[in-house]
């Protein structure tokens, strides 16, 4: 006996299966969140939920709002489940399931008049997103906002009925400050190096093809607070709903399943007032920036560094990988020789200490995250967790074969061919791009590198030229195996 979930069902949901101990009909909006997936219903929602099962700030509540068609299924998908979602946390050793109800509506993809009309009431004082890296317009070579994205030059052109996550924030923001109503603050619970600062800059810099006197109201007025959000949260499959229905009875059209883990460090820069999220565990500070660069450099680095080989050895969940020996020596070996020497510690914060905890939390065989998700748009990924690490280490004089390597491994996956020769299917946005790039640098490692708006500088860096050529070279005549076995005999 299988019980379905609804509002209804709260009072009778299965054993194992805890609820929200308030009164959803108690709860107001007071923010609305783009980009409804399984990251942030896995995270954000969660505190929120936490939150308000402690009885307090119950007009907090979560309005969920998208521009991509994905988000329409989403929405149905919880429309059916009044907007409940079931979260599965599990560990090697232990598994718990709860039921989250911190949101309460989702106003519809596309519909641009009813979501403006939602960003226009004052209640509302925060949007949040998580648009992923992608979503932010940024050029991967500056790092920078890409005002001649076709997507931004559609909104600037169409004000009034945007298409972009950026185009609705700024056209809410201009009918606020019409009506003489204070701005939301805009918080982007995305992996960015200071997402804060990104979001402001694609904010803005849409408004200033606008308006230019609205860029810089919007510069001067609204809060744009910085943050690092941490929760390692699997895409959902039949698998995760089968473990639902299977093990505890109840039936979720897109259940979450997560590790146990979580962490969330937020800049507290909020003018219009934000819900106390430091009583259920949100560390809220000055300067994020440390605990960002650790998380980015460490976390979404090495999941970069296991996932390559991985992937090139048909590897399909990164817990294998981590049972593989020589791929965890290696995740092990470059974050302790190349990557922790330059990151700085936040404080009170032991890098060798966080090192092994990201390292067991790879390991986790219930979470089931597959390599394809952590190879997935790394067009995207290397510019933001690789890369800078490179600069860094070459600023200081140090090696960068093991970084170089992982640029090189990608390379060598975006070929499109596993050493078995398994194709491997399309994995990024730009994946013919990186495929017409990856063929001919099996012979010429250059014609990767001379995708300037990926590797900028670095391109012209005798010094990473040299690395990531030997790399991918050795890469290519000796195999994943031989290359990594070379790297983790060094000294050095």
């Amino acid at each position: 006996m299988t019980v379905k979930l609804s509002s209804a069902a709260l009072t009778h949901l299965p054993p194992g299966v805890t609820g929200p101990a308030y009164q959803r009909s108690d709860l107001s909006a007071g923010i609305v969140h783009i980009g409804v997936g399984n990251f942030h219903r896995a995270h954000q929602a969660v505190y929120l939920d936490d939150l308000f099962n402690a009885g307090a700030d119950h007009d907090w509540a979560i309005v969920g709002a998208g521009v991509r068609e994905t988000d329409i299924a989403m929405r149905e998908k919880l429309a059916e489940q009044d907007w409940l979602t079931t979260v599965v946390e599990q560990e090697a050793d232990a598994t718990s399931a709860r039921v989250t109800g911190a949101m309460i509506d989702f106003v519809k993809p596309f519909d641009v008049a009813s979501t403006l009309g939602l960003l226009a009431r004052p209640a509302i004082r925060i949007v949040s997103l998580t648009v992923t890296e992608g979503g932010y317009y940024i050029s991967p070579a500056t790092q920078h906002f890409d005002p001649t994205h076709p997507d931004i030059v559609h909104d600037a052109r169409n004000a009034d009925a945007p298409q972009t996550a950026f185009g609705l924030i700024v056209a809410g923001l201009r009918s606020r400050r019409s009506a003489g109503v204070a701005p939301f603050t805009v918080m982007s619970c995305d992996n960015i190096p200071g997402n804060g600062h990104v979001t402001e800059n694609a904010a803005a810099g849409l408004a200033e093809l606008v308006d230019p006197e609205l860029a810089r109201w919007i510069r001067a007025h609204v809060a744009f607070p910085n943050s690092m959000v941490d929760r390692i949260t699997p895409a959902t499959t039949d698998r995760e709903r089968t473990i639902l229905r299977d093990q505890y009875g109840l039936e979720d059209t897109w259940p979450v399943f997560c590790e146990e883990f979580r962490q969330w460090v937020v800049e507290d820069k909020f003018p219009a007032g934000r819900p106390a999220l430091e009583k259920v565990g949100v560390t809220f500070t000055s300067d994020v920036a440390p605990y960002e660069l650790m998380k980015i450099r460490i976390l979404n680095g090495g999941h970069a560094a296991i996932a390559y080989p991985a992937g090139l050895l048909d590897i399909h969940f990164a817990h294998e990988a981590m049972e593989d020996q020589q791929i965890a020596d290696f995740l092990a070996t470059l974050t302790r020789r190349e990557t922790i020497p330059v990151v700085p510690p936040p404080p009170k914060v032991d890098l060798e200490a966080y090192r092994k905890k990201v390292a067991e939390r790879f390991a986790n065989p219930k979470i089931g995250d597959t390599i394809s998700r952590l190879c997935f748009d790394g067009s995207n990924r290397q510019p933001k967790f690789v890369l800078p690490t490179v600069r860094d280490r070459l600023k200081a004089g140090a090696s960068i074969k093991g970084l170089a390597l992982v640029s090189a491994l990608w390379c060598r996956y975006c070929y499109g061919e596993s050493e078995s020769g398994k194709t491997i299917p399309p994995n990024d946005p730009n994946w013919d791009r990186l495929q017409a790039a990856a063929k001919p640098a099996r012979q010429n490692p250059a014609a990767f590198l001379a995708m300037r708006d990926i590797f900028g500088d670095l391109a012209e860096s005798p010094a990473y030229v040299e690395a990531f050529s030997g790399a991918l070279s050795a890469v290519w005549a000796k195999g994943v195996r031989a290359t990594l076995a070379d790297y983790l005999a060094m000294k050095t």
